[in-house]
């Protein structure tokens, strides 16, 4: 295979990367000499989780907004003021940049809640919906499934609760009842032992719904809608205390 030189087209695309590279100096350049004039703080908030507002990002930024503005931008080490903010337990995403007007810009993006650790001898904390395990707020509670029992202890101690196969299996059992109206309406709160077996309490009703172990979800969910569904109704909400679904082809009532 012969390569023809063309001296012509060679020139052409030097000169072009020369220009490119010009500009981006240029460009950096300009940017050190911009001043700071101001810290817009943006909250991506879709779900109206109101753990964080503005005034708390600027805290978790360790920036003194007055002392900044003049200064020039360079003498802000955006990637580690970011890093910061995304040691926060409630912030999912941060992302920290300035424009050549002098604006420093956050955007923050705050996770969402799918369940609530509550207990009796500690503070209470959220499970998100990536599994990060996050404290509560004074400020605002949101209103998920409840967990509770002696299981909870192990999860308090991760940072994710998907760290573990069963923490694996239990998250996808929180989604699942979230994602589902009928699920999500209907069950109030998750006992968990110290086994991983979940027990379900309803809005509705005094019934004990012996869920086990968070696993073969689909089978489970049948056969417990088949109970509200068609028994309830012909046997009356007040009749059975306990229902067992941990038998595969049966629904146990008492």
């Amino acid at each position: 295979m012969k390569f023809k030189f063309n001296l012509k087209r060679e020139v052409k695309i030097g000169a072009a990367i020369l220009i490119v590279l010009a500009i981006i100096a240029f460009t950096e350049r300009r940017r050190g000499e911009v001043s700071i004039k101001d810290i817009s703080v943006k909250i991506d908030n879709v779900h109206e989780n109101h753990f964080l507002d503005e005034s708390d990002v600027m805290k978790l930024m360790q920036l003194n907004q007055e002392n900044l503005k003049g200064a020039e931008i360079t003498t802000v080490n955006l990637k580690e003021v970011e890093k910061r903010v995304k040691a926060e337990p409630f912030i999912k995403d941060a992302q920290l940049y300035s424009d050549l007007k002098g604006n420093v810009v956050v955007n923050v993006e705050l996770r969402r809640p799918v369940a609530r650790i509550v207990r009796n001898d500690g503070p209470d904390g959220y499970i998100a919906e990536d599994g990060r395990v996050m404290p509560v707020s004074d400020r605002f509670t949101s209103r998920v499934v409840l967990i509770s029992g002696p299981y909870i202890r192990q999860l308090l101690k991760q940072k994710t609760v998907d760290e573990t196969e069963e923490g694996k299996q239990l998250l996808e059992l929180i989604k699942a009842i979230r994602d589902d109206e009928f699920w999500s309406a209907q069950i109030a709160q998750l006992d968990i032992d110290s086994k991983a077996r979940v027990t379900m309490f309803s809005q509705v009703g005094d019934e004990r719904i012996e869920f086990g172990k968070p696993d073969n979800l689909e089978m489970k969910f049948k056969k417990l809608k088949i109970f509200y569904k068609e028994i309830l109704p012909r046997m009356g909400w007040n009749k059975y205390k306990r229902v067992n679904l941990e038998y595969e082809g049966q629904i146990v009532a008492e």
